[in-house]
């Protein structure tokens, strides 16, 4: 091998040492970075939408649903406080949906996003207003919009019992889509009300007499 070539290749293999050096240092920063904007947007969180507490807080197990995969959510279950008000109680557990994700890839609703206002009607229609981040920072596709909306209805369907359906707002008006795709200007189903038990009709009274008066056949 010339010593020119040896010479080449030292000067190559110290510059992918080198390059190799930079992306460590490259992806250190990186994660730096990372974490450095997760706590940023989780201390904006705690102060745009605290925790929610009320007097009559039991901590007891909650569903809360977030991704499992790239299109379905599955039930976490968490120990939170949770008020035996119903519409403090769906606050609540919105409230963890939205900051507690187990890992980020599980998120279902946008970091930035926050809910405005939540009231039950008498007919137990929940009304959820959300910030304008649910939709403009919502991830496009209609996977996206689809997870973020099931994720909501089924959290609160499975904490609280007396909601019947949801109607999401974004800043407190109906929108068409929530970001292009997902309808939002029906309602979405929660826990419908039970159904009676079907009871047998009633026997006819003239049936009846027919049986009461027909002759009856004697053995001879």
């Amino acid at each position: 091998m010339s010593r020119n070539l040896k010479i080449a290749l030292g000067i190559l293999a110290v510059a992918v040492l080198i390059g190799l050096l930079s992306l460590r240092g490259l992806h250190r920063r990186i994660e730096r970075l990372s974490e450095t904007q997760s706590s940023e947007e989780q201390a904006r969180r705690d102060v745009l939408a605290p925790p929610i507490f009320t007097p009559t807080d039991v901590t007891m197990p909650a569903k809360i649903f977030w991704a499992a995969g790239a299109d379905k959510v599955a039930p976490v279950v968490v120990e939170l406080p949770l008020s035996a008000d119903p519409v403090e109680r769906s606050k609540q557990v919105l409230h963890a949906l939205m900051t507690g994700p187990p890992t980020p890839d599980q998120r279902t609703i946008p970091a930035g996003a926050t809910l405005l206002a939540f009231y039950i009607q008498p007919d137990g229609t929940a009304i959820a207003d959300f910030s304008d981040a649910l939709s403009s920072e919502m991830p496009s596709g209609i996977l996206s919009e689809q997870m973020a909306v099931e994720s909501i209805a089924r959290t609160l369907a499975s904490n609280v019992a007396t909601l019947r359906r949801l109607k999401i707002l974004i800043h407190g008006q109906e929108a068409e889509t929530l970001a292009g795709h997902v309808d939002l200007t029906g309602f979405f189903d929660l826990n419908p009300p039970a159904q009676p038990h079907a009871s047998a009709p009633p026997e006819s009274p003239n049936l009846r007499a027919m049986v009461d008066t027909a002759p009856r056949l004697s053995a001879n």
